[in-house]
């Protein structure tokens, strides 16, 4: 009988491919491995956002092949379509398939390519993995920032339809699953390409009208990663009015400074438009978590812009962030941009930001005591995830209690950056 074992490399929307190869692979008739060493197939859906990415993927192969050395090692992904050719050189890859034909694994691998002819079949999930499964609703970007390597690699923006989503939300719903994220490359465009161009804000306001009535209080939707231009007084009605959505928005940020946002093509918004909208946020809802994305290190970025950005961290409620170093990308224009931030100059203002957002993440921990219950999706018996995207941790777990589930709890204390509580029921 043919095993596979799947690695995840990067973001959200490659967590949903692999799922969905994962569920193709096993109507085939593979089963999962629960080691490497055990599977006789190792698939490993790679990352190409960053230079670290990239190490990382050459790392995972040469891991794979010494824990499972007469494996079959196929690589997909982003750093597969960009890499190819020197992913095709390593002596551990005996198959390397570019991200444009990810679908072909949907397809058995009996034969090494989809058969001739045949349209591979879109990625769908009928289960996960994860406690909380991750739904891909949109792929691709035309934006073109200066420093991005994503469009090279998955192409222009492509939208599911709302339909097809709704039906997949309900599906996992049905199946035990109480909180759904929902992901994309870039969710400021998705619904362009679709017949009635609808935007992101009109999706979300098609799954609350049909989800509400059989699952409200029930289940949640989470987003990811937000286009700041998505930040609008439309969205601000519907994320207040909403009764699905979780309290907890993460913002594709990068920069404070309007200057190095024009030299990373990133000029369709403005830092004040996001402070803006923050502020009429805070008036709308009593708290929530925002998170967001920060790219350190530009090219050209001098003190002063990046002063800019350090003033823009401490005035934003900022619950956490991911603050990135600038990575040179092939065939990117900022490669070859001049005034490049010396390494140890990036390391240093990546190291002042973390900083700051640590404080502001301990901060948000404290004030998270003074809520009387939060609302968990649980990972396990005692671990789950709660509506401010705070892991929690139980004191002592509650009979019945299993991944995905429900759960209230009452918050008890802060040791590190941990937070302790205890459970108080099964469900919201």
């Amino acid at each position: 009988m043919s095993t596979y074992f799947i690695s995840t490399l990067g973001c959200r929307v490659n967590q949903y491919e692999s799922q969905a190869i994962a569920e193709a692979l096993r109507k085939k008739g593979m089963q999962p491995a629960e080691k490497p060493g055990q599977a006789g197939n190792i698939y490993i859906n790679s990352c190409a956002v960053t230079s670290a990415a990239v190490r990382d993927l050459n790392k995972m192969i040469r891991r794979m092949h010494a824990l499972a050395p007469n494996a079959r090692i196929i690589v997909t992904g982003c750093a597969a379509q960009i890499f190819k050719q020197d992913l095709d050189s390593m002596p551990e890859v005996d198959m390397v398939i570019p991200q444009k034909q990810k679908k072909d694994l949907l397809f058995s691998l009996e034969q090494d390519l989809k058969p001739e002819g045949r349209k591979a079949p879109d990625f769908i999930t009928a289960t996960s993995t994860r406690a909380r499964p991750v739904l891909k609703v949109q792929d691709g970007c035309s934006r073109a920032c200066s420093y991005c390597i994503v469009p090279r690699a998955r192409g222009g923006p492509v939208s599911r339809r709302p339909e097809e989503i709704l039906s997949e939300i309900k599906g996992l719903l049905s199946k035990g699953f109480s909180e759904i994220v929902l992901c994309g490359i870039n969710l400021g465009q998705y619904g362009r390409d679709l017949d009635t161009e609808p935007d992101f804000w009109d999706l979300i306001i098609l799954l609350e009208e049909n989800l509400l009535p059989d699952w409200e209080n029930r289940a949640r939707l989470r987003l990811s990663s937000l286009d700041p231009s998505l930040l609008n007084s439309r969205a601000l009605e519907v994320i207040a009015s909403s009764k699905l959505l979780c309290p907890h928005f993460h913002l594709a940020l990068q920069s404070g400074s309007p200057r190095i946002l024009r030299h990373m093509r990133r000029n369709h918004y403005h830092p004040e438009e996001i402070s803006g909208f923050v502020s009429l946020l805070r008036q709308a809802m009593p708290s929530f978590a925002l998170g967001a994305d920060i790219l350190v290190g530009f090219p050209g970025e001098n003190y002063e812009d990046f002063s800019v950005t350090r003033k823009l961290v401490e005035e934003l409620p900022l619950t956490y962030a991911h603050v990135f170093s600038y990575s040179p990308r092939p065939h990117t224009p900022a490669a070859e941009y001049p005034d490049q931030v010396p390494e140890t100059e990036k390391k240093l203002r990546s190291k002042i930001i973390k900083k700051l957002v640590q404080e502001k993440k301990d901060a948000f921990l404290q004030s998270l005591l003074d809520q009387k219950k939060l609302r968990l999706v649980m990972e396990d018996e005692r671990k789950g995830m709660s509506q401010y995207y705070v892991h929690c941790e139980a004191s002592h777990s509650l009979h019945g209690l299993k991944a995905g589930s429900r759960a209230v709890a009452e918050p008890l204390r802060i040791e590190g950056s941990k937070l302790w509580v205890e459970l108080l029921g099964q469900y919201w």
